[in-house]
């Protein structure tokens, strides 16, 4: 689309636009003509049941009158409003300066109630009703689409109302999250172990939680798993925080589970992303939706 952005394409269609509502104009003009009192009527040739023929009438003068209003309507709204390639307007309007124009307004009203829970301890923040109304609605507006509506997550996108936490679950740290996002990246070990060593790994993990596992296939993953896993998620498979390195010893996995899931996670690697949010959402509205999430975990 980068092609469509010189300035040729806004006199191209300015052109057009007004050549569009010329030749409308002259149109309307053309079959304007009054008929000629006394005159045989005309008609157009077309002649149906063999003697049924079709005249050839003026319009109505009230329909071309309205037309013609319409024309002036046009070409005033074009010298108003942006409608002419990269005319702007004598009214200035953007869509962009009316929506700037309705967050300040918005901001007028909501931000001293926004500044009055700002300045709340988070934990505190959490057991307040209203406050967590207005969290839940910045929660359906931002983030909804990933973790859903009940924030239960889906495969790939985290829980929030469980106690499992990547990047840790207290407040501060939940905050940070939702202001500055996470990146996390699980390297893909399918070269390095193949996909038999894949699947021992699979097993030793499986072990962790006490799942059935192949107890010869978790003795030869438990080497495998101390060489490559370690570092991220520990020697006991109890993740790290730090890293957003999951713990691997409990029933919650963001993945899937089951074997097949588990080796296509060693094998192919996992890299997981969530945006930043200070970009659009003040540090205010992020305190309040971090307490909402909060209070999902901690039954609020």
């Amino acid at each position: 689309m980068s092609d469509f952005t010189g300035p040729f394409w806004a006199y191209y269609v300015a052109i057009i636009t007004l050549a569009g509502i010329v030749a409308c104009g002259v149109l309307l003009w053309a079959m304007s003509a009054r008929r000629t009192p006394g005159a045989k009527p005309e008609t157009t040739g077309h002649v149906w049941d063999e003697d049924l023929g079709e005249y050839n009438h003026p319009l109505p003068r009230w329909w071309m009158w309205l037309f013609y209003l319409t024309i002036v309507f046009s070409l005033v709204y074009l010298a108003l409003y942006p409608g002419l390639g990269i005319y702007e307007g004598a009214l200035q309007w953007s869509s962009t300066g009316e929506h700037q124009a309705d967050v300040k307004r918005a901001e007028e009203q909501y931000g001293p109630l926004y500044a009055k829970y700002a300045a709340l301890d988070l934990k505190e923040l959490a057991k307040d009703p209203e406050a967590r109304a207005m969290g839940q609605r910045l929660f359906l507006n931002n983030c909804a689409q990933c973790h859903a509506s009940d924030a239960g997550g889906s495969r790939g996108f985290p829980n929030l109302a469980d106690r499992d936490w990547l990047w840790g679950g207290e407040p501060e740290l939940i905050k940070a999250s939702i202001m500055n996002g996470r990146n996390s990246v699980m390297p893909a070990f399918g070269p390095v172990l193949g996909a038999e060593g894949a699947k021992d790994v699979a097993h030793f993990i499986m072990s962790f939680s006490g799942r059935p596992a192949d107890s010869i296939r978790v003795a030869r993953g438990k080497e495998k798993f101390a060489a490559n896993c370690v570092a991220c998620h520990g020697p006991e498979g109890k993740g790290n925080i730090l890293m957003g390195a999951p713990n691997l010893t409990d029933e919650f996995w963001l993945h899937g589970a089951s074997e097949a899931f588990l080796i296509e996670t060693i094998t192919k690697g996992r890299r997981n992303t969530m945006p930043a949010n200070k970009d659009f959402l003040s540090e205010a509205k992020i305190h309040l939706l971090a307490a909402y999430v909060y209070g999902l975990s901690n039954g609020q």
